[in-house]
């Protein structure tokens, strides 16, 4: 299975890069995390906040596989403990196909893209940085497969 993070925003930290990628090689064979980044919208000069989510929407939706599974990050989404990204990842790998994790850049997402999503989900109520939650989602889809394979790695 494949799981992708579409994130908008490049030039991240190099520290983000290098925390991204220890958790992204830890993976097994039957799962590939990979990370693509969405050129953000220049914001001003008459770009607003809504033209600029439009058009991250349209390079977002271009990005995402057909039948894909879609989970979109959100402060208001769901509010999941590992064990439960666990089942899920559990029931997504079961039911075959790929996954999409969505991190929407500075202003947010889309509504359409919120209500098209299979899963709203949240790292947390507060507003994180964007390249803590790149490292954040990995770590946590990384500790989710290994609840899945009984790996020491997670500890109740």
């Amino acid at each position: 299975m494949k799981i992708t993070i579409l994130a908008v925003g490049t030039k991240m930290p190099r520290w983000v890069d290098e925390a991204y990628t220890d958790y992204a090689k830890r993976f097994g064979r039957d799962i590939t995390l990979e990370l693509k980044e969405i050129k953000p919208e220049k914001r001003g000069g008459g770009v607003t906040a809504e033209k600029g989510i439009a058009a991250e929407h349209e390079r977002l939706i271009a990005a995402i596989p057909p039948r894909a599974r879609l989970v979109v990050m959100d402060e208001r989404g769901k509010n999941w403990t590992s064990v439960k990204l666990a089942e899920g990842l559990k029931e997504w790998m079961a039911g075959g196909g790929d996954v999409v994790f969505v991190i929407g850049g500075a202003d947010g997402l889309s509504a359409e893209l919120k209500q098209r999503a299979d899963v709203l989900l949240q790292l947390s109520a507060m507003t994180l940085p964007h390249g803590m939650v790149r490292v954040m989602l990995a770590e946590q889809i990384y500790r989710a497969y290994s609840i899945l394979n009984n790996h020491p790695y997670h500890r109740e």
